[in-house]
């Protein structure tokens, strides 16, 4: 596991975030958000991409955030930061808004609404799901919540932090195998 980041320098945010607004979040497993977790990744989506492979994040992929309130209730979703600067919203229409920049990770339990307020014109993120899950994309429509809610109860949480491995914050505050979240 990759692991050779300076955690002593990274500003950890942590946000239980209940549901509300169509929007299921998740009050078992916080967003994290760990600001200056990657400094060499800045201006180099490799750094964010190899990092979060040698910790079991696969699937990544390039590019911005929606500028609409959705979720994944398939998978856990982590965002480095590769460029410029954002505005973003996490937990729907009355959530918590975190200025994100180049260097910062944040890792999005599923049932997470997230949306992007604003942003510069440089603005680029590497997203990446744990091994073995697949997102899906859910906007809080009528109906859906019910089955949304089963599907992020049954997902497991993730073996390893996806920057600073076995010994990272986020095994810190999200629990163990068998935790089920609570829909509202």
């Amino acid at each position: 596991m990759a692991s050779d980041g300076d955690l002593g320098s990274v500003l950890t945010t942590v946000r239980v975030l209940a549901g509300g607004d169509g929007f299921p979040n998740n009050d078992l497993l916080p967003l994290v958000a760990l600001r200056g977790a990657l400094p060499q990744g800045l201006g180099h989506p490799e750094a964010f991409e190899q990092r979060f492979a040698g910790n079991g994040w696969g699937g990544s992929w390039r590019d911005g955030v929606f500028g609409v309130h959705h979720y994944h209730s398939t998978a856990h979703e982590v965002l480095g930061v590769y460029g410029g600067t954002a505005t973003v919203q996490f937990g729907g229409p009355r959530g918590v808004v975190l200025e994100v920049a180049a260097g910062d990770v944040v890792v999005i339990p599923a049932g997470v609404a997230h949306r992007r307020l604003a942003s510069s014109a440089d603005f680029a993120v590497v997203g990446a799901y744990p091994e073995g899950q697949r997102p899906d994309l859910c906007y809080g429509r009528t109906g859906e919540l019910e089955a949304a809610c089963a599907r992020i109860a049954a997902l497991p949480v993730p073996a390893a932090d996806p920057v600073f491995g076995a010994a990272g914050p986020l095994l810190r505050h999200w629990p163990g195998p068998g935790a089920a979240p609570q829909c509202h």
